[in-house]
């Protein structure tokens, strides 16, 4: 269980960000809701309320500095200190080769790469004065195996499966472990407003169904947790077979 701990969850106004907050509530966190759009942060920290936890909703920027320090602050000041940090905030449109732009990368690196390095910046010192922290980056099984229409999410995904590690080995005797999930294909709000047929790419996956955020969730609670204390540098695939680890 989580009691007595507080987590920050980036991107969580729907979708993945969302599910990852209400199963780390509904396992005793308090939760700090992160993301862009303030309404939809709003209605997932009001869900947790209704639930008995206490939540908080902030908006901002998940790469913009100034933005993170207030959203930490007023953390700190409503919730308290925090020791779960789960980096879900990202882009992922689908992309031609010849539409893909300097422009498109950059904006994407911008939320996908720099989003959890700064948001890792602002929030270990908790971790370190408390002794404990957990950091569970999202990652994908674009990044593992692929796919057409995504170099640039793809490889920003790469580039968090490798940041996990780095930050594993660097803190792995402080008592903060980084890990990563990287979710394969889940119906999602976003999922679905993708230009192809969710349906009939499920049907060829392995397990012949799409995830449910649901998955993704019980993951990122399952590295949050203190069952998982002696898990750090781990990538946890949560794809119904697309990727065998």
């Amino acid at each position: 269980m989580l009691n007595g701990k507080v987590a920050v969850v980036t991107g969580a106004a729907r979708g993945l960000g969302r599910a990852i907050a209400l199963r780390l509530a509904r396992d005793g966190a308090d939760v700090s809701v992160w993301d862009l759009n303030l309404e939809g942060a709003q209605e997932t920290a009001e869900i947790i309320r209704q639930e008995g936890r206490r939540a908080i909703a902030c908006g901002g920027d998940s790469a913009n500095p100034a933005d993170i320090a207030h959203a930490v602050e007023q953390t700190h000041r409503e919730l308290g200190p925090v020791t779960i940090l789960v980096n879900n905030a990202a882009l992922s449109p689908f992309v031609f080769w010849d539409d893909l732009t300097e422009a498109i990368w950059d904006d994407l690196m911008a939320v996908n790469m720099k989003g959890p390095f700064l948001c890792c910046k602002a929030i270990i010192p908790d971790m370190r004065e408390a002794g404990t922290g957990r950091i569970i980056n999202i990652s994908s099984s674009s990044a593992q195996a692929g796919s057409g229409f995504h170099a640039h999410y793809a490889a920003s995904k790469g580039g968090v499966i490798g940041f996990t590690k780095a930050l594993a080995i660097e803190f792995a005797g402080t008592g903060i472990t980084a890990n990563n999930v990287a979710p394969g294909f889940v119906n999602t709000e976003g999922l679905r407003a993708a230009p192809l047929e969710v349906d009939k790419v499920a049907s060829v996956s392995p397990m012949k169904r799409a995830g449910r955020p649901e998955n993704i969730a019980a993951a990122v609670a399952f590295l949050a947790s203190d069952d998982a204390d002696y898990v750090t540098g781990h990538t946890l695939s949560v794809n119904g077979g697309r990727y065998l680890n």
